[in-house]
């Protein structure tokens, strides 16, 4: 018998097994867990799963918006100088030479004509910070359609509510730093809305502005509100944000599988760090692409603040479009008590109006639990048809904020389309109130039927294009059943629990409880919100379409080839199993 000496393990008799040397990083790690304790709860958390959807990256973009913000920002504050004093300009910039100017405007024009990537890096800040509260809008929506703000996840709502607002004063404190002729407009008008508050008002000013308008510490002031105070802020939220994310696990959309109380989809490590890490590069290097090829803030093009001087046409960035639009749509109304002149032309739009838009946002998860009296925990989302009335008022506040931000750029639109500025105002004026009402009837509307067709898919199948004749000479579409993965899709929602009205007093003529005025708004309210929702079909129901469907396509089947499996409509030969792969 022969052995073959290359499958036969060697051994070396002469020295002991040693273990080998643990790696540097090992050894750090080690070094670190017997000090810090943290390989158990790390083991744990890397292995966490989150769920794989589109939509879900809404959220990423404003994430890695912001990092990209603070890199560049970062960047800038090297070679920024926030101070009103006055300098003469001996810079690059031919134009501005021997112009007085503030160091700030001077540095800004610095950075982006002396300093190496200087403009490049101005301009991938100033778009990352667009996209940071546009990437937080559209992750709003997203959030407040599919119900995700439900229980438990309300907090993190008021923290994602909070986050655009500091947002939008980040971008106002950041824009208004060159001290350009625009940016100084705008300063100028937020004195003005700080003025108009009664009593307080130009106390908060002269605290903002060391004395009167415009002062000298203003530019200073904002520098450390925009490089330290709110961002901070943001981070700290970010930090809760993304803590209340694991902790109450991410939702998920229903499907095969998926339950209240599992999660389906990818561990952490390695695989969603790595498409996280991968996406954040794809963020950054279209900020880059956005920031090199497209102009913004051309601070050189309108030259230092003087407040003797007003730009024409000056406009703030999008996000403050809705306070703007409100504002020149608003009627010239004041009056006057005491000797005091309350400006309402001013303070209801830009003080008021926001504040109780935000107070609005913030109270929708709040009021919707308790117009729906549902304190069960949700984490399977919703289609944004299985909630009409929910849709239907979220598109009505979108109507109002797109016809305010529209009504900021009436004299734009006046221009470009000859129409009257007048005109457009009282246009404007009525459609904030009517539109708003208009897009809740018919995105609810819409919704509803929407419920409707889901239904016929599940009882009647998907409609082929087949035409089919029958003997008596009635014409009918074929249908064919959906696969088992929509069908689950389109059943995994719970039915609408509507209110019963309680009477007032029992038989006894005694209140019984649940019948003061405010439990019966709650029930009035609660039968509006379900009212003409249409609730998915009963088993019984499915059952008995299933059975009803089964019975036509055998009365059906006589129309098939019987030696290919084909069916003839008249003038197309269709191969059902090929519809259904397709489907």
């Amino acid at each position: 018998m022969s052995i073959d000496t290359s499958k036969v393990a060697t051994s070396n008799s002469t020295k002991a097994a040693t273990a080998s040397k643990p790696s540097k990083v090992g050894a750090a790690a080690t070094w670190a867990d017997d000090r810090l304790g943290l390989a158990t709860g790390m083991r744990k958390q890397i292995r966490k799963v989150f769920p794989d959807h589109w939509s879900f990256m809404l959220g990423e973009i404003a994430l890695w918006s912001f990092v990209v913000v603070l890199l560049t920002g970062t960047f800038l504050t090297l070679w920024f100088k926030p101070s009103m004093a006055e300098i003469t300009y001996m810079g690059s910039y031919d134009q501005f030479r021997g112009i007085h100017m503030s160091e700030a405007y001077a540095s800004s024009l610095d950075i982006s004509f002396d300093v190496r990537g200087g403009l490049l890096m101005r301009q991938m800040h100033h778009w990352a910070a667009m996209l940071f509260i546009a990437a937080m809008f559209v992750h709003m929506m997203r959030v407040y359609f599919t119900g995700a703000f439900r229980k438990p996840r309300e907090l993190n709502w008021v923290i994602g509510c909070l986050l655009l607002v500091l947002g939008a004063l980040a971008g106002f404190t950041g824009y208004s730093l060159p001290d350009d002729l625009l940016s100084g407009t705008g300063v100028r008008a937020a004195d003005g809305f700080v003025k108009s508050m009664p009593v307080v008002g130009t106390y908060i000013s002269f605290f903002l502005f060391g004395g009167e308008f415009p002062g000298d510490a203003i530019i200073s002031r904002f520098y450390v509100a925009h490089v330290l105070l709110i961002p901070g802020l943001i981070l700290a939220l970010i930090a809760a944000h993304m803590l209340l994310l694991v902790y109450h696990k991410h939702t998920q959309y229903p499907g095969p599988g998926r339950t209240e109380q599992n999660v389906v989809g990818y561990p952490l490590m390695p695989v969603y760090m790595a498409k996280a890490g991968g996406f954040f590069f794809i963020v950054f290097g279209l900020t880059a692409v956005m920031g090199g090829l497209l102009s913004i803030n051309p601070v050189w093009k309108y030259g230092p603040y003087d407040p003797s001087k007003v730009t024409a046409g000056s406009q703030p960035d999008w996000y403050m479009g809705m306070p703007d639009g409100a504002l020149r749509i608003m009627p010239g109304w004041e009056s006057h008590f005491l000797g005091v002149t309350l400006s309402w032309n001013v303070l209801l739009p830009i003080i008021v109006l926001p504040g109780v838009l935000l107070t609005i946002l913030i109270a929708l998860p709040f009021l919707e639990a308790w117009i729906t009296g549902d304190k069960r925990e949700h984490h399977l989302l919703q289609r944004p048809r299985n909630a009409p009335t929910r849709t239907a008022l979220f598109v009505a506040l979108m109507t109002f904020y797109g016809l305010m931000w529209a009504a900021a750029g009436n004299d734009i639109i006046a221009i470009q389309f000859g129409f009257s500025i007048n005109q457009i105002t009282y246009f404007m004026r009525a459609a904030v109130f009517i539109g708003p009402v208009i897009a809740f009837f018919i995105a609810r509307r819409w919704c509803i039927s929407l419920q409707r067709a889901d239904n016929d898919r599940l009882m009647h199948g998907y409609e082929t294009g087949i035409i089919m004749r029958s003997t008596e000479g009635g014409y009918s579409e074929r249908h064919l059943p959906i696969s088992e993965g929509s069908a689950y899709s389109l059943t995994a929602r719970d039915r609408d629990e509507i209110a019963s009205e309680t009477p007032a007093t029992d038989e006894n003529g005694v209140r019984g409880p649940g019948t003061s005025r405010v439990e019966r708004l709650r029930l009035s309210l609660n039968r509006r919100w379900y009212q003409h929702n249409v609730q998915k079909p009963t088993a019984a129901e499915l059952e008995e379409a299933h059975h009803h469907a089964e019975h036509e396509h055998e009365l059906q089947s006589g129309l098939d080839h019987p030696a290919d499996g084909h069916q003839f409509d008249g003038h197309h030969t269709v191969d059902e199993e090929a519809l259904r792969g397709k489907h």
